[in-house]
């Protein structure tokens, strides 16, 4: 089963080398397959490294240059949007690398806000624009406040508009309202499915999922977090993907062959054979 991570986190530089990641993953793997009691080596792991600011996005791609089957997105997280105002870094750099398939993570953050507001839309804005411009999808972080949902809003108008134009997007970690997500899903959003899905407490959004056909379904990690049950609170690697896989599977009513076979055919179709 060829299983596809659309979207972890390398260690910070200076937190251990590549080899250390790589065999934190497959210690991760070999536990997955215990869980799961699947045959040893059943899973294929492909991956994309995703970029939160120029240094993680320069990582990202020197981690994805060192493995086949590995990509890597660049870009600007909402936390880190006042921080690249005050340089703005030229990433124009990673334009023509053939390893880059994504811009972002990008988008909004009202729940930390962490860059104020206006910032955080400017940097938006200009990231939308530029992957309109080098013909590359768009790998989104929208977080509102409990109860709200004015980042969600924000967004919308603006991915209403890169839509029209042409632009692509997965909105990354997907906890958007059941009662919202169908505008979205309507405008061609990709909705990544991470352990959460595992979560005791995450009803919420196993209901969302119940509205997202298969074929808009990406899976993900967003390691170093939300590791999944039974490794919730641990510290996560793409090695635990295919846990998630299995609960989506399980909320979907189709097999874990079957849901590996199709997401990894989605994240394909979306990152992988869209030449620019």
């Amino acid at each position: 089963m060829k299983l596809f991570d659309t979207h972890f986190h390398l260690p910070e530089s200076g937190e251990g080398s590549f080899a250390d990641f790589d065999a934190a993953v497959a210690g991760h793997l070999i536990q997955s397959h215990k869980q799961l009691i699947l045959p040893d080596n059943s899973i294929e792991l492909a991956m994309v490294a995703a970029g939160g600011n120029y240094n993680c996005s320069r990582l990202a791609g020197e981690y994805a240059h060192c493995h086949d089957d590995c990509y890597y997105s660049c870009g600007v997280h909402p936390h880190d949007a006042a921080e690249y105002l005050q340089s703005k870094p030229d990433f124009s750099g990673f334009r023509n690398d053939p390893k880059l398939v994504a811009i972002g993570e990008i988008g909004l953050d009202y729940f930390y806000e962490e860059s104020p507001v206006a910032e955080q839309i400017e940097v938006f804005e200009y990231f939308l624009a530029l992957a309109l411009e080098w013909n590359l999808p768009a790998m989104l972080h929208i977080r509102d406040k409990e109860g709200a949902f004015d980042a969600g809003n924000a967004a919308f108008e603006r991915l209403d508009k890169f839509a029209v134009a042409g632009g692509r997007f997965v909105i990354h970690c997907c906890t958007i309202p059941e009662d919202k997500i169908s505008p979205f899903i309507d405008l061609g959003a990709m909705i990544g499915v991470t352990g959460m899905i595992t979560f005791k407490r995450a009803e919420n959004l196993r209901e969302m999922l119940k509205k997202v056909p298969l074929d808009r379904l990406m899976l993900e990690t967003d390691s170093p977090y939300l590791a999944p049950v039974p490794f919730r609170g641990k510290v996560n690697t793409p090695g635990l993907l295919v846990l998630a896989a299995q609960a989506l599977a399980i909320e979907k009513g189709v097999s874990l062959e079957e849901i590996c076979e199709i997401t990894t055919a989605n994240t394909e179709k979306f990152y992988i054979n869209n030449p620019r």
